[in-house]
């Protein structure tokens, strides 16, 4: 009885199935974004909800001193195992929580990076707050946020898997309001941030997939824990089939790929940067 009275749906979401088979098609959108962001050799750099490190791993490449954390186990270790096959000694994954990390000093870092990550947690207050903690006066906070209702890749995703999904628990906050640039300075302004302080870019994240749309679709059916989720429900009532040709649909007519048997799709998403 403790045991499911203690369970946390995030975590258990998230080491769902392997999201590092989904962000295989996610490094080199990765990569460029961390180019941008003026990372200079011993930067302390936190990676807040990193995955396996597709932002983590090309900071700490350009000499930033980074720390990884996520909530999933199984993305931790497949971080470090990443990180110890570079020989990165600068960086390193442990598990956390976006909304209470304890284990981390005030004003730890000059930059906390997290690129759809700490929008997927719950308490979205708490997350701001926990984030400016962290981040020393004069740091930034950069974050990467999909758009709700957006006509791209995963706005429209989540729109057809939703329809698949059991109710919301009670209390539940949408990840998608994190892309409401109104959200996004209600929540850090609870946090001590004047409006002055944020800024918004919207930018194209690319996913690319040595395969076709149909294959891609089947690799978040397989590993993407709320696409599984939405699978499991669907198959009870029989409509597992349905799902899948509308995520077929929805990939074939967003990929922009010139390369027969190739994937490239694009997804809008809210660059936020918040100076301290």
């Amino acid at each position: 009885m403790s045991e499911q009275k203690n369970a946390n749906p995030t975590k258990e979401l998230w080491e769902k199935g392997d999201f590092a088979r989904i962000a295989e098609s996610m490094r080199e959108s990765g990569e460029a974004l961390v180019r941008e962001l003026g990372i200079k050799h011993g930067l302390r750099v936190l990676d807040l909800a990193c995955g396996d490190g597709t932002t983590a791993l090309p900071e700490a490449r350009l000499g930033a001193d980074v720390l990884g954390v996520d909530i999933a186990r199984n993305l931790v270790e497949a971080g470090n195992m990443r990180a110890k096959a570079e020989g990165l000694g600068n960086l390193r994954f442990q598990e956390g929580d976006a909304t209470k990390m304890n284990e981390i000093n005030d004003n730890a870092f000059d930059l906390v990076v997290s690129i759809f990550g700490a929008m997927f947690a719950p308490k979205p207050f708490d997350v701001a707050k926990e984030m400016v903690r962290v981040t020393r006066p004069g740091g930034r906070i950069v974050m990467g946020n999909w758009i709700p209702n957006d006509p791209t890749l995963v706005a429209q995703s989540l729109r057809i898997t939703s329809l698949y999904s059991s109710p919301p628990r009670q209390g539940f906050i949408s990840p998608m309001t994190w892309g409401l640039e109104s959200n996004v300075i209600e929540r850090f302004g609870r946090a001590g941030i004047p409006r002055n302080k944020i800024s918004f870019v919207r930018a194209e994240y690319m996913f690319n997939f040595p395969g076709t749309p149909a294959q891609f679709v089947n690799v978040f059916r397989r590993y993407h824990g709320p696409t599984m989720s939405a699978f499991d429900l669907a198959e009870k009532i029989g409509e597992a089939d349905k799902l899948k040709q509308e995520l077929e649909a929805l990939f074939n007519s967003q990929n922009k790929s010139s390369c027969q048997g190739s994937t490239s799709i694009p997804a809008t998403y809210l660059l936020v940067t918040v100076s301290l």
